[in-house]
């Protein structure tokens, strides 16, 4: 039997408010701070970059195929 996937709202919060606050704290940390200390916020804004991104890919391949699911099921 195939198993229902269940989506978790929590998770929906998770990219929602932390990946912004990831990358503004990464911004905020490379511009004030001294150049000793701007390698630490490098990888905090790379990681939110890439959640960001992430995310969007995943929204892209979750429609195409729940398109192509669609278009398969109306020509039957």
């Amino acid at each position: 039997m195939k198993e229902k996937i269940a989506m978790k709202p929590k998770n929906n919060y998770f990219y929602t408010l932390i990946t912004p606050l990831m990358i503004l704290i990464a911004f905020l940390g490379f511009t004030f701070k001294d150049n000793r200390k701007k390698n630490f916020y490098l990888p905090i804004g790379i990681i939110g970059i890439y959640l960001v991104f992430e995310r969007d890919f995943n929204r892209k391949i979750n429609r195409e195929n729940i398109l192509k699911k669609i278009k398969n099921f109306s020509r039957k």
